[in-house]
Formats: C-alpha cells, sequence, structure tokens
C-alpha cells in the first residue's frame, strides 16, 4: 500500500505580532484572509493562497532564521521584487535555475519567503 500525495495544502508560519502579519500577507501579499474553522478556540489567522492555505500561529518568540522558507509561485517575479522593495522589504537574489526567476525575501518576523516565477515547466530538458 502507498499513500497518494495530493499536494501541499498549507504552510504554517510563526508570528509575533498577528496585525503586522496580516498587514504583510494580506496587504503587501494581496492575499485574502478566510475564516479558521469554528471549532478552533484559540487564535490562528487563515489565507487562502491558490489551492492552499497559510496559517499565522501567534508565538512569544521569533522562529530561528535559517534557510528554511516556502515559495509562493508568483506571474511576475521582476513587478514582485519591485512590489516588496516599495514596500520596504529587502530582497536577495540566488542560484538561478533554468526557466525561472526567483529571489527571496522575509516576512516581518523574519520567516524565510521565496517567490518564483515560472517561464517553463522545471525539468523541461534544460
Amino acid at each position: 500500500m502507498s499513500i497518494e500525495i495530493q499536494g501541499i495544502h498549507h504552510v504554517s508560519i510563526l508570528s509575533t505580532d498577528l496585525d503586522r502579519s496580516r498587514a504583510f500577507y494580506g496587504g503587501v501579499l494581496g492575499l485574502e484572509e478566510i475564516k479558521k474553522p469554528s471549532t478552533f478556540e484559540f487564535t490562528v489567522v487563515w489565507f487562502a493562497i491558490g489551492d492552499g492555505h497559510i496559517h499565522l500561529i501567534p508565538t512569544d518568540e521569533a522562529d530561528t532564521i535559517s534557510a528554511r522558507h516556502f515559495a509562493i509561485h508568483v506571474d511576475d517575479a521582476k513587478a514582485a521584487r519591485t512590489h516588496l522593495k516599495a514596500n520596504g522589504f529587502e530582497v536577495s537574489e540566488t542560484a538561478p535555475i533554468p526557466g525561472a526567476d526567483r529571489f527571496f525575501t522575509h516576512d516581518p518576523d523574519g520567516n524565510r519567503l521565496e517567490l518564483i516565477q515560472w517561464s517553463e515547466e522545471y525539468g523541461s530538458g534544460k
């Protein structure tokens, strides 16, 4: 028997300030905030992203800064760079991947995000 994986459903991210994180994920990135399940009697903030979610979990201390990250697929990496810089967020370039334009940034708590635009399907021969 094997497990039939359908994809990634959500990513959970620690936030030391939910209002500040809402401003980043909802305001700067433009994600839609969605309702959490009615059975959740604790604080958590959810955003829709494509067919999945980003879940913000409140914490007193930010997560350890590391190379760990999640990637967001964008339709225009150049415009995303410009938009993030205009909103005061640093962007850093990284090793190229054929058929992709990508870079990294951090949310207000230092969580690392990769933004990537694919111009061709990964592994399509290059």
